[in-house]
Formats: C-alpha cells, sequence, structure tokens
C-alpha cells in the first residue's frame, strides 16, 4: 500500500479547532474541518501516530469513499468501487454499521444489507472467490454515513473508541470523557510545569490527563488499536510510532496535580486509576467537600460539577454553584449543562464555548482571571 490516504476523526463539537492542531502536529496535510470531524491526508506513519498521539479524536477512520446516492442502486455501486482489498484480506471479518439522516436511504437495516452485499462481491472479484469469504481473519470495521442523500464511507482504524486510554478501569457515576477532558485542558493551556486544579475530581480525568500531558505521554500509548491486527499494515509501522512516543516522555516535568472530592470512593478511584496512568507522584488527592476548599496557588482550577437533570437535583445542583462561587478562584473552567450557572455562581464568564458532554448540551465556562 503506498500513495497519500485521506484519513478523518470525529470528535466532540466545539474541539474540532483543537483536533485540527493536533493533527497538524502528527504531519497531517490537506486538513478540513467540518462540525464535529476533521479530514486529512497521510501516509501509513501518520496513521499510527494518529491513534497514538490525537488526545480529542473519538477514533481514527480512512475515507474510502464520497458520493451521493438516493437510490440503493447508487449506494451499491459507491462500495462497489472503493478499494477495500487495498486493506481487506481474503479471510478477514468486515461488518458494516451506520447511520442516516435526512436522506432517501433511510432505513439503516437496508443500507448495512445493499454495502455489505457490494463489498462482499467487490472482495470476491478481488481474491477470485465465487462464493465464500470466511471472515475469520482481524476485524475491519466498515462504517457509513447518509446527511442529505451524501454517502460517506468509513473504515475504522482503533477499535475502540479513542477515550478507552487503557488507564481508567474503574469510573464514578457521571464521569467525563478523556477526550472532551483533553480539549478542554488544551483550551485552558496546561503546559508542562502547570499546577491543576480539580474540586470534583471524581474518577481523576481532568487530573490524569492533564499530569500526562505535562509529561509528553501519548494518550494512545498504553492501548491496543483494530488496525495493528491487520496484515495490510507493516508492524514496523506501529513499532516505530510507539518508540517515537515513548522516546518523548518527559519525566522531569514540573507539574502538580491537586484533586478533592466529597465522596471517599471517588478519591480511592481517582488514586487508582492515577497509578495505572503512571502519574500518581505528580497527584495529591484528599477527601473534601468544596464548601471547604482552599484555593491553590497558581492553579489552574478545571471542574466537571453535578448538572441536576431533575427538579430536586436541579436545585441542589444550583445551591452548590453559590458555594462554588464563594471558594473557586480564577483562571477557571467549567463545564455545565445549566444555562443559569453563571446566575447562581454569581459571576459572569469571561468566555462561553457550547461543548457536549456525551449527548448532553453544555457550555464550558471560561473564567480568566487578572
Amino acid at each position: 500500500m503506498t500513495g497519500s490516504i485521506r484519513f478523518s476523526a470525529p470528535c466532540h463539537f466545539g474541539l474540532e479547532k483543537v483536533l485540527r492542531f493536533e493533527v497538524t502536529r502528527i504531519g497531517g496535510e490537506d486538513i478540513s474541518v467540518q462540525d464535529g470531524r476533521v479530514s486529512w491526508s497521510g501516509d501509513l506513519g501518520t496513521l499510527a501516530r494518529a491513534n497514538l498521539d490525537l488526545s480529542t479524536a473519538e477514533r481514527v477512520q480512512i475515507v474510502l469513499a464520497e458520493y451521493k446516492a438516493d437510490t440503493f442502486e447508487e449506494l451499491f455501486d459507491g462500495m462497489y468501487n472503493a478499494p477495500l482489498e487495498d486493506y481487506i484480506g481474503p479471510d478477514d471479518a468486515f461488518p458494516v454499521k451506520g447511520h442516516s439522516v435526512n436522506s432517501a436511504l433511510h432505513s439503516i437495516p437496508a443500507c448495512q444489507k445493499i454495502l455489505k452485499k457490494a463489498a462482499v462481491k467487490r472482495l470476491q472479484k478481488a481474491y477470485k472467490r465465487s462464493s465464500f469469504l470466511p471472515e475469520t481473519g482481524s476485524v475491519h470495521q466498515l462504517s457509513f454515513t447518509i446527511l442529505k442523500d451524501q454517502v460517506s464511507l468509513y473504515l475504522d482504524t482503533s477499535g475502540e473508541g479513542l477515550h478507552k486510554r487503557g488507564y481508567r478501569r474503574n469510573a464514578n457515576a457521571a464521569p467525563i470523557r478523556e477526550t472532551l477532558a483533553a480539549g478542554i485542558l488544551d483550551l485552558g493551556r496546561v503546559r508542562s510545569d502547570s499546577i491543576v486544579c480539580d474540586p470534583f475530581c471524581g474518577s481523576g480525568t481532568f487530573l490524569i490527563e492533564a499530569a500526562r500531558r505535562a509529561m509528553k505521554i501519548a494518550p494512545g500509548l498504553d492501548r491496543r488499536f483494530a488496525a495493528e491486527q491487520w496484515d495490510s499494515i507493516p508492524a514496523e509501522v506501529w513499532r516505530t510510532a510507539r518508540a517515537e512516543a515513548l522516546d518523548r516522555i518527559d519525566r522531569s516535568a514540573a507539574f502538580e496535580g491537586y484533586g478533592f472530592d466529597i465522596d471517599p470512593e471517588a478519591v480511592r478511584l481517582t488514586e487508582a486509576n492515577a497509578k495505572k496512568a503512571g502519574v500518581a507522584d505528580l497527584l495529591h488527592i484528599e477527601c473534601r467537600d468544596v464548601a471547604d476548599h482552599k484555593p491553590v496557588q497558581n492553579a489552574l482550577t478545571f471542574c466537571n460539577p453535578p448538572y441536576g437533570e431533575r427538579m430536586l437535583e436541579q436545585e441542589a445542583a444550583r445551591t452548590l454553584y453559590r458555594t462554588m462561587g464563594k471558594v473557586l478562584t480564577e483562571p477557571l473552567y467549567v463545564i455545565c449543562a445549566d444555562g443559569e450557572f453563571e446566575k447562581y455562581f454569581g459571576r459572569k464568564a469571561d468566555k462561553r464555548r457550547k461543548l457536549y458532554n456525551g449527548m448532553i448540551s453544555c457550555q464550558l465556562y471560561c473564567y480568566f482571571g487578572k
């Protein structure tokens, strides 16, 4: 496999510019940005670096084809003409999944069936198989999106979502995704010598992501990816990318992290996850109610407080926001789904950014301080 490959990575809405900058750093070219997605061109080395190094991407996909289709025949032809054999071997598995929005072809099961049939026909022809494809080999997940009759066909290289770094075996009831936390930390300009505080540390995501960022530990260094099992990608590509990532680690980083939570179990979770992530020595974790919070000197504060989706919970959450307003100091970054957060917190944010925490529409309230 030679030549340029087109890649695409979905991300949380609102983090496209952060991801674009990350793609630039790994050598991506011809970068384009859409809502919730960044695309670029590169080679197999770029593929490996993207999976290892991108902190805000949800997964890394190869773009197989983009075309218009409002009939099943056109849908079939687009997949049949895609270069599947460049990546998928004669015995490999290639399941199909996807979604359709505002399109003539709106039945997902029907689209899956047509695209699977087209992929089978293409691979049978490529490998001179008259009928049977065993699909007993490594998994090559095919996916499709159809938006207003515009079809995009992708081949997933990541496997599990990239937010699964490999260090968080346990989480509390409402964890923030690692990819979203990483994007917020980037917006807060966390550096190798930063001091970071989280007064609602939960399972430790903000603190651990910040510490690993400070030490320049590649987000995907502790896990494996689907494409590592593919015969179409030489193992040397992955070995080189991992060796480069290991060489970048800075164990002399002067970073410090301070985490507090009212729940003793959350404190234990943070400590256990930090140990798995290799950053426990950089963190100071205590059981403490936010009402008893004492400002950490020169710290950047990041937090994901309870939102309160039901009425009684909302009242309790807003009481908590009032308390936060009395004890938390700037610079401060709060992600919250309550559109009236500033009213109860008692201060207008210097800047607001719309973000999504899972399916929940939120605002990132940014208080820059002096």
